[in-house]
């Protein structure tokens, strides 16, 4: 998905006034105000506050997916391959903290393409799910349930934004502290 500039720059403003007041609580005249233009000039550039929805949800979804392609097609041992996996998707994450919180409670508010978003999200937690799996079996780690620990692990690094505030700690700081928790309180040693 290939946005023009006058797109980039609504969707932009978008995502403050979603983070702001909510999807359902944000109108496309809060936005053209916010853009400083008409409602009816918004238009020229939208179909609806919807599609501005499914830029932001789509295209951080195939943020995810292009990330854990790379490493899917890495060869590194297993245990490196979950670091990385945890880095990689925190990165997206908190580097785009306002989109993921956006992401991950305004979703259920898409319509028209909600069947194929929800389809794209189990796919990416079937995706990974198949390579925590592959790297308990390679270290000889206890899994008891590969689902409930991919939908634990996805669940902490998506709402990791949460935690911490902007700017007080460097990201690479933020990514080894929580991949520490992860790993190390998934299996009880170091």
């Amino acid at each position: 998905m290939e946005l023009k500039e006058k797109q980039k720059k609504i969707l932009d403003v978008a995502v403050e006034l979603f983070k702001e007041k909510g999807y359902m609580g944000s109108s496309v005249r809060d936005l053209a105000t916010k853009l400083n233009i008409k409602a009816a000039s918004l238009y020229a550039h939208i179909r609806s506050k919807e599609e501005i929805l499914e830029w932001i949800c789509f295209g951080i979804a195939q943020e995810f997916f292009d990330e854990l392609q790379e490493i899917k097609n890495t060869d590194i041992p297993p245990r490196e391959k979950l670091n990385l996996f945890i880095e990689k998707h925190l990165s997206v994450v908190l580097k785009n903290r306002d989109v993921t919180h956006i992401y991950s409670n305004e979703w259920k508010h898409l319509e028209e393409r909600l069947p194929e978003f929800i389809a794209l999200r189990k796919n990416y937690q079937q995706e990974v799910e198949s390579l925590i799996s592959e790297i308990y079996h390679a270290e000889s780690w206890e899994l008891r349930s590969s689902s409930f620990t991919t939908r634990f692990i996805l669940h902490t690094l998506n709402n990791s934004y949460f935690w911490f505030k902007r700017n007080t700690e460097s990201t690479s700081e933020i990514t080894d502290e929580i991949r520490d928790k992860i790993l190390y309180g998934l299996l009880g040693k170091k």
